[in-house]
């Protein structure tokens, strides 16, 4: 098999699998900061944790082996714009909780019958495009060019190695001490113990974004057909799997659109399976103008910040590069802003508003 078809059904199982995941345990950041400020549950926001600290222990130990060069994916460049990073980061964090959600749990739902998110979805897709080569894409760039740095440290483990330390021993000391901080935040928690069901989540959805680095930085490997080094990541994908439903004879499947296709084929095959699928839409037309408005938020932010809560948030900070840890800043002081302080997003004021919807 050609490395190129290989990296596209890898591409797409991962996408089954984060789907099925997505759909049992409500992965998301959104919803796991909703119920930590607002509600005092925290077992989400440590499946959140635990994520995070599996796919930095996974990512880099490929790392580490010389099996996957992080070196060549999008985060760990020598130049990046920490305002921009961290601008793009409230955008999407805040758009987030205007929309009730991310984009992957956007498709999530939309397995699920949640037509609410196939407005998300369509309107992030659109914002992102414009900001990526349409109408807004000049700003963002003429935003990137004038704040952006060339850093020689651009990540946690060449920053550790200014102070003499091996490459080896700078790797293994900054995973080692994030991971174990991770660790202990999530199992610190007594009911995210006693929840196997998210403590599986975790698990899986950071051996998932190890995976995707293995599959496009060493199964897909090719000096003839070289195809970008990524992982899980749904801002750009979802974009692109607009573009290429449209016009789909002038453009090539890659792994992010068959990530995408993958997600939502695989919540809607979980949900038909547990009865969970349930036709849905707005309450209101003011509730559907909330929720587009930011869908748009997070295409925009999501653009600017090179990623979205889990481009950035688990695949980015998998890298510990520095510029995801900035993105990432700022998709978490977007999310509190909208869901605590004077900037407080009101909870929709309809039997849907408890629901875990885009």
């Amino acid at each position: 098999m050609e490395s190129s078809a290989l990296v596209i059904l890898a591409g797409l199982g991962i996408g089954l699998v984060y789907g099925a995941v997505g759909l049992l345990s409500g992965f998301c950041l959104m919803s796991s900061m909703r119920g930590w400020l607002a509600e005092g549950d925290g077992r989400l926001v440590r499946t959140y944790a635990l994520a995070i600290a599996v796919a930095i222990a996974a990512s880099q130990f490929l790392a580490g082996s010389g099996m996957v060069d992080l070196g060549k994916t999008i985060y760990l460049q020598p130049s990046f714009s920490a305002p921009v990073l961290f601008l793009g980061g409230l955008l999407f964090g805040y758009g987030m909780v205007l929309s009730n959600g991310c984009g992957s749990r956007a498709l999530v739902l939309l397995g699920r019958g949640n037509l609410r998110s196939f407005v998300v979805v369509i309107v992030l897709a659109i914002a992102a495009q414009m900001t990526l080569k349409g109408l807004i894409a000049p700003a963002r760039i003429a935003l990137v060019q004038a704040s952006q740095t060339t850093v020689n440290p651009n990540s946690l483990p060449s920053l550790l190695a200014t102070l003499g330390l091996t490459e080896a021993l700078s790797r293994a000391l900054a995973a080692v001490l994030i991971v174990l901080a991770l660790i202990l935040f999530a199992f610190a928690h007594p009911g995210f113990r006693r929840s196997p069901g998210q403590i599986a989540a975790g698990i899986i959805v950071g051996v998932l974004v190890a995976g995707g680095w293995y599959v496009t930085g060493h199964l897909g490997a090719d000096d003839f057909n070289p195809i970008p080094v990524t992982s899980l990541t749904f801002i750009a994908p979802i974009a692109d799997s607009l573009q290429y439903a449209m016009l789909s004879t002038g453009l090539t499947l890659n792994f992010g659109i068959a990530t995408v296709a993958g997600v939502f084929a695989g919540s809607l095959a979980t949900a038909l399976a547990t009865r969970r699928f349930k036709l849905e839409g707005y309450s209101s037309p003011r509730h559907m103008l909330r929720s587009g408005s930011g869908a748009a938020l997070m295409g925009i932010g999501g653009v600017m910040a090179f990623g979205c809560s889990i481009g950035q948030g688990l695949t980015g900070v998998s890298t510990l590069a520095l510029g995801s840890f900035v993105a990432l800043a700022g998709i978490l002081l977007g999310t509190t802003a909208g869901l605590r302080g004077a900037l407080r997003v009101q909870p929709a004021q309809s039997a849907e508003a408890g629901a875990p919807a885009a």
